[in-house]
């Protein structure tokens, strides 16, 4: 696997674990869910700090494998094939 795919991995995981802290949070907040996660001891301002930082990891991952693809002059196989 190479490392621009393994970054397109993890963000795409801490993406959708992002919308999921934050659909958990809007659940606390119109009452749906709070007694789940007040038991669990997550409360609101906690999923939305999980839910910046997934996304701030997610934007930064995504960011390294673009700039990664980016700079590369030519892939392998066309060396190979010249």
């Amino acid at each position: 696997m190479g490392h621009s795919i393994c970054l397109h991995c993890i963000g795409k995981v801490t993406y959708y674990i992002g919308w999921l802290a934050l659909l958990c949070g809007a659940l606390t907040h119109i009452h749906i869910a709070t007694n789940f996660f007040l038991s669990v001891r997550l409360t609101q301002r906690n999923l939305l700090e999980v839910c910046v930082v997934c996304f701030v990891i997610c934007i930064a991952s995504e960011l390294r494998a673009h700039s990664a693809t980016c700079c590369k002059e030519t892939p392998s196989s066309v060396k190979k094939a010249e």
